[in-house]
């Protein structure tokens, strides 16, 4: 992989508030976006990052991050759909999330145990995505931020409030602050 490390996006910027414009062109551009994105969510230790996360409003999003039978998955969706089961076969996992675009603090939220994300690689070919466990998570935060939605976005106010309230004291104590 040969991508270049971006920043990462922080809440409260623009480009994180709303919905990504579709990708229209599988070229060159896209690939070496692509890398960046690795790059950078490997250098953030990511387990998954949406193009708006470092400041590009396109549909794309990259993943490395294991299943629920702790296989390791790894890819490119590119134009996302995102499929959930119907309410009768649901289960929910409440398991904390986190973002890099929220750094620091963790919440619990209950998302769907499984989940299919329809798309395109890289090249514009068709793929889909089967997620259970984590990467089931994966895939439904990567496609929110698409929507402009971040995970603290379906807490709580309370809790909301108080996740930002940890991410302020953190970069306090580390001498950083919010863009």
């Amino acid at each position: 992989m040969t991508g270049q490390a971006r920043p990462i996006t922080l809440v409260g910027t623009p480009v994180l508030h709303q919905p990504c414009r579709p990708v229209e062109a599988f070229d060159d551009a896209l690939a070496e976006l692509v890398d960046d994105m690795f790059a950078s969510m490997y250098a953030a230790n990511g387990v998954g990052l949406a193009a708006n996360q470092i400041g590009v409003d396109l549909r794309v999003f990259v993943y490395d991050c294991p299943d629920e039978e702790d296989v390791p998955r790894k890819g490119v969706v590119v134009n996302p759909t995102l499929v959930l089961p119907e309410a009768a076969d649901r289960r929910l996992d409440d398991s904390d999330e986190g973002c890099l675009s929220v750094p620091g603090p963790h919440a619990p939220l209950a998302r769907p145990d499984h989940a299919v994300c329809h798309g395109f690689d890289v090249k514009g070919e068709p793929v889909t995505v089967h997620g259970s466990g984590l990467l089931a998570r994966c895939l439904q935060h990567e496609t929110d931020h698409l929507e402009g939605r971040l995970y603290i976005d379906r807490l709580s106010a309370r809790r909301r409030k108080r996740v930002l309230r940890e991410m302020a004291e953190a970069q306090a104590e580390a001498g950083t602050s919010a863009e």
